[in-house]
Formats: structure tokens, C-alpha cells, sequence
């Protein structure tokens, strides 16, 4: 999606980041509708933007162990 400026966002690690620095992913609460994800070791690399409608159904699948292993 292009057009989101994201150089003021604020980052969190996702609470199912790897804590020991491996796999490491941040989400921005800042934008209405949509949601932001980044790999936390290339905080300047690409941002992938999810709808957010989108992104809490993923998450929801998640925690639900709709998507396996």
C-alpha cells in the first residue's frame, strides 16, 4: 500500500516474537485501518501493510491454533 508515511510510527515486538533475538516481528497501532508488520532485525527494511479487519482475523486464527504448526 503505498502512501502511508511510517518514518513517525511507533513499533511494538509481537508477544509471539522469539524472545532470544530469532524470529522477530513489530507491529504499529498507529494507523487506522490498517496495520503495519516489520522483521525487527531490519527495522529499514520492507513494511508489509494488512488491513486491520484482516490482521485481527489472522491474529484471532492464530491464537486459536487454526493455522497449525
Amino acid at each position: 500500500m503505498r502512501g502511508i508515511d511510517l518514518s513517525g510510527a511507533s513499533w511494538r515486538k509481537s508477544s509471539y516474537s522469539n524472545s532470544d533475538g530469532g524470529e522477530c516481528v513489530e507491529v504499529s497501532d498507529d494507523f487506522a485501518g490498517v496495520v503495519p508488520v516489520r522483521d525487527s532485525k531490519v527495522p529499514h527494511g520492507p513494511v508489509l501493510v494488512f488491513p486491520a479487519a484482516g490482521w485481527g482475523y489472522f491474529v484471532s486464527a492464530i491464537r486459536g491454533g487454526q493455522l497449525g504448526d
